[in-house]
């Protein structure tokens, strides 16, 4: 053991006395030093030219193209980083001197097997490929798969990131996506009910309803709120529906809003909304 460490001790002295060799390898490591800081601030700029074109195209399209627009620029985006960074691997590796011909051919055996092993991964892949070329959700649209909602952050190849409204991030593989709720494609409908006691004059509580969604201002709101009617006799209320066409995924708020003018005015009004009430009869000791 002693004499193969001598031996190759030796062998790297004189490979290292060799003249021009240290030339040789400074010359390498500044290569490798400007493949290293050129590598990453090509990416840079090509991402910045695609956040140009895609945002200009954006622009002209209409919302739910420009939605597909950002979603498939990011996609290029992330794409494109993948292969600039594979380009500049294989640049400094073909600086130490190792053949790329050979390498690439078993990179490409080696993804064969690997594409029969992970048969999830490419199933992954195929379904987000199909979900952003059917345009079924984008970035930024509200949807719900399975037991997880929220707003989509981002759309990969491989997996789908949504942000719920309470902070949490799910990762979904793209092949778990079987079914998708999209929120954010058309308008809403916000619905509120109404209720008023059997005491009170059904006609005076709807026309009244129907001039306070008149003054209603909202910026979420399409048109003005419609006042529908009586929508359910129940044991001790009455129903009255109003519904209000909204931007999309804004029902909840618009509702909000809604609910508090209704009962402003049905309290300057003195309006009653019907409450739990008990009827007790005491017994005399007379049997009255």
């Amino acid at each position: 053991m002693a004499g193969d460490g001598l031996a190759l001790y030796e062998s790297v002295t004189a490979w290292l006395s060799i003249d021009g060799i240290w030339g040789q390898i400074g010359e390498s490591v500044l290569r490798i030093v400007a493949i290293l800081i050129a590598g990453p601030i090509v990416i840079w700029i090509a991402n910045k030219m695609i956040d140009r074109v895609i945002l200009n195209q954006a622009a002209k399209r209409m919302p739910n193209q420009s939605r597909r627009m950002t979603t498939v620029g990011k996609l290029i985006k992330n794409v494109f980083s993948y292969v600039g960074y594979f380009i500049t691997l294989m640049i400094i590796l073909s600086e130490f001197g190792i053949e790329l011909a050979p390498l690439l051919a078993g990179a490409g055996v080696i993804g064969l097997a690997i594409g029969f092993g992970a048969q999830s991964l490419v199933k992954d892949i195929i379904a987000g490929f199909f979900i952003i070329l059917e345009d079924q959700f984008a970035v930024d649209d509200i949807i719900q798969t399975g037991q997880f909602k929220g707003k989509v952050e981002v759309v990969g190849l491989r997996t789908t990131r949504i942000l719920s409204w309470t902070g949490e991030v799910h990762i979904i593989p793209n092949g778990m996506i079987n079914e998708v709720t999209n929120f954010s494609v058309n308008n809403s409908v916000a619905v509120v009910d109404v209720a008023i006691s059997y005491e009170e004059d059904v006609e005076r509580a709807t026309s009244i309803i129907r001039d306070a969604m008149g003054r209603l201002e909202d910026p979420n709101l399409v048109k003005e709120p419609e006042v529908l009617g009586v929508q359910q006799i129940g044991a001790s209320n009455v129903l009255i529906r109003v519904t209000a066409e909204c931007l999309p995924h804004t029902h909840f708020a618009v509702a909000r809003s809604m609910n508090l003018l209704i009962k402003k005015t049905m309290d300057e009004h003195g309006i009653d909304i019907p409450y739990p009430r008990m009827v007790t009869y005491h017994r005399a000791e007379g049997g009255t």
